[in-house]
């Protein structure tokens, strides 16, 4: 059986390394004793930075491991950190002495390197309220570019050693930057994956770098009270544990330790000094079931008098990531306080060997449902210590792509960009800034040129080459051709052109109105005074029209002349009746009891401008204002309308056209959307010409609002050019 203390580098080398491989299969010990001999002989006197020599900093991260019961290839990993990998011949010649899994390790290690040193630019790179974002994805990033687990873990030993190093020294920047490291990336990344002892011991230490004159109060305290409160404790544990055996109950009690940066966190939290705490003595009873954890906690409290305040029942209620215990303090005969916990031994394990997400309450982390699952995976691996005797048996387990629907890549300036797998240097463009995409005509990746439909791959470095001016290509929609993966993007070319669309429509429509006023002799009229004489709300509507073809000749020449043209405005004089129409929601102005209904050419929706017609025979018919055929309509026939109070239930008929390519899929995911939106469909159909498809769906709608919804979602679909309302 391996003992803590054989694995330190104190002891004499031949005794340490068969502490270290007594529990291995025979061929993982020869792996390890090789790459130690290995080791002995390359590092000779090298020092590491930290100051140590290098041999003896291999030895204590290879210690370190072997506290997890890590397997041969690790260990034999660590060992051999100090050996360069970089060039490919170096790095063959470690595969073919020691296995590709052992070089990998080493590689991997020394890949995380310069994800490391980015964190120092999260200050640079992010705003204060953005660092917390940065700093996230930089971890997610670390466990997202390794192939193997076990490369973290190796990573986590290898920092633990060199904190050790560093906190032996005087206070230095060396010790600063490592602290820093280990506060926001490794110890987060140690507590996220569930590797507790590791945790710990990395806060401890970077605290001690940090602060240590802090520091060495807090030990001192702790010190100087250790006999007393050792002896203290060892007299309250064998009182509660007589207590228990009367009581018939089987259990596990021993005095929990204290680690001194959690005991400064919880002195800052509750602004109190150290003697104030009451869980610096503290108590763990691990019992059988559920119901000898009530049963422990009565006899708990009827032999101490209990800090009501101080209890929580995270069994009956557990915490959101899971973590279930009974917490109460109680206040000894003598006044001091005692913090004790109580749980199963299922929870003990759930808690301390990192099933549960107990890292989600520790960090405020952002909530991410798929980063969530692969975390709590890994960590079901690494519950392996508690199931298996021989950890080498699972070395393949390890083995795994993470964060499979993610990739991770850089700005030149060492921003942190999270973006789909898969994702080109088109949806990279688009997420720095919609104009860096729109301009986006090449990319580099690390330096190279690559071509747009390039796939990026975690930690690569992207520059975008853009041109002065310009916008996208319409290829760049085709989703066949592989330019784009992210709808953000996607979304961000569409309305590019819509909005060029737009603008052509503007400058054709003034070019239109400017020529036809030419030749009605009124080139100087305002467009201003055009659009209030045929009743559009500005010129852009005016403009607009003109394009669709919607202003007539006669309409244009009688708006000219100062006449009224072939748009009546609603009438809404004040001695004038307004009545309600035989359509519900539909207010009449002039006639009482009218028969109403809406005209089927233009299908007008609430709150659309509506006008009015008087047919012989069938009342009124309805028209939006912009219809078409109104200016064809005769204008004493005309009558104001608008909408009056809607019934809840009312619905509308209304003509929606979209085109799409030929393939079936998009007519299938828009009724699928209808479908889900609970929007009923009246009647379709649909052509195809050069190889695109033109839609028209008339839907059953509340009113325009819920109009411009679906349309905005339709256009969203993959495969979808373009929807608009006819």
């Amino acid at each position: 059986m391996v003992k803590l203390k054989d694995l330190q580098r104190d002891f004499q080398p031949d005794t340490w390394l068969q502490a270290l491989t007594e529990r291995l299969r025979p061929a993982e010990r020869t792996l390890v004793v090789r790459a130690h001999e290995h080791a002995i002989a390359v590092y000779d006197s090298r020092l590491h930075p930290a100051g140590e020599s290098w041999l003896d900093h291999a030895r204590g991260t290879a210690g370190v491991l072997g506290l997890l019961r890590m397997d041969g290839e690790a260990l034999a990993a660590a060992l051999l950190l100090g050996v360069d990998t970089t060039s490919r011949e170096a790095r063959a010649g470690i595969e073919r002495e020691f296995g590709g899994a052992v070089a990998a390790l080493i590689h991997g290690v020394a890949g995380m390197a310069p994800i490391q040193a980015l964190r120092g630019r999260a200050d640079a790179v992010a705003r204060a309220s953005d660092k917390a974002h940065q700093l996230e994805a930089l971890r997610k990033m670390l466990l997202a570019m390794v192939q193997d687990v076990r490369v973290v873990l190796v990573k986590l030993a290898d920092q633990v050693q060199l904190l050790r190093q560093l906190a032996s020294q005087a206070f230095s920047s060396a010790g600063l930057e490592a602290a820093q490291d280990t506060f926001e990336l490794l110890a987060p990344l140690a507590n996220r994956i569930g590797v507790w002892q590791l945790k710990w011991e990395l806060e401890d230490l970077a605290f001690r770098c940090r602060e240590p004159e802090i520091y060495k109060s807090i030990a001192g305290s702790l010190d100087q009270k250790r006999v007393d409160r050792e002896a203290y404790i060892a007299g309250l544990t064998e009182r509660l544990r007589s207590e228990l055996a009367l009581g018939g109950i089987s259990a596990e009690v021993a005095g929990r330790p204290k680690h001194i940066y959690s005991i400064w966190r919880k002195m800052q939290r509750k602004g109190v000094a150290f003697d104030h705490l009451s869980d610096v003595r503290a108590v763990r009873v691990l019992v059988e079931d559920v119901k000898d954890c009530y049963a422990v906690l009565g006899i708990v409290h009827s032999l101490w008098t209990p800090i009501l305040r101080e209890f929580d029942d995270y069994i009956a209620r557990p915490k959101a990531n899971g973590y279930r215990s009974l917490h109460t303090a109680v206040v000894c005969p003598d006044g001091r306080e005692l913090e004790v916990q109580i749980r199963t031994h299922e929870m003990h394990q759930h808690a301390e060997l990192g099933v549960a997400a107990h890292w989600r309450y520790k960090e405020a982390a952002m909530n991410d449902a798929d980063f969530d699952r692969t975390v709590s995976w890994l960590r079901r691996i690494l519950d392996w210590r508690a199931e298996m005797a021989v950890a080498g048996v699972l070395a393949e387990s390890f083995r795994t792509e993470l964060f499979d629907d993610s990739v991770y890549v850089l700005t030149p300036q060492g921003r942190v960009i999270d973006l789909p797998r898969g994702a080109t240097p088109v949806d990279f463009a688009y997420h720095v800034h919609s104009e860096l995409g729109h301009r986006c005509r090449g990319a580099k990746v690390n330096g190279q040129m690559v071509p747009l439909d390039y796939s990026l791959s975690n930690g690569q470095v992207i520059e975008i080459v853009a041109a002065r001016e310009g916008g996208p290509s319409r290829d760049w929609l085709n989703a066949s051709l592989g330019f784009i993966r992210s709808s953000r993007a996607r979304t961000k070319v569409r309305q590019w052109f819509n909005s060029q669309a737009h603008e052509h429509a503007m400058a054709a429509g003034r070019a239109a109105l400017e020529k036809e006023l030419a030749r009605l002799g009124r080139g100087h009229m305002s467009f201003d005074d055009l659009a209030a004489a045929l009743h559009f709300a500005g010129v852009e509507d005016l403009f607009a029209a003109q394009t669709r073809g919607e202003i007539s000749m006669r309409a244009l020449q009688s708006a000219v002349r100062g006449e009224a043209g072939g748009i009546r405005p609603p009438v809404a004089h004040s001695t004038r009746k307004v009545t309600r129409g035989a359509t519900a929601g539909i207010l009449i102005v002039g006639v009482d009891r009218l028969l109403t209904q809406l005209a089927r050419c233009c299908k007008p929706v609430p709150p659309d401008p509506v006008v009015g017609f008087v047919t012989r025979g069938r009342g009124v018919t309805v028209h939006r204002r912009d219809c078409t055929n109104v200016s064809r309509l005769a204008a004493e026939r005309l009558i104001g309308a608008q909408w009056g109070r809607l019934e809840a239930t009312s619905r509308f008929a209304v003509d929606v056209e979209i085109l799409a390519g030929s393939q079936p899929e998009p007519m299938r995911d828009v009724l699928e959307l209808l479908s889900r939106e609970k929007v009923k469909v009246l009647s379709s159909g649909s052509s195809v010409r050069d190889l695109s498809a033109r839609i028209v769906f008339t839907l059953e709608v509340e009113g325009v609002v819920q109009l411009e919804h679906l349309l905005a979602l339709i256009r969203e679909l993959p495969g979808v050019a373009g929807a608009r309302r006819r």
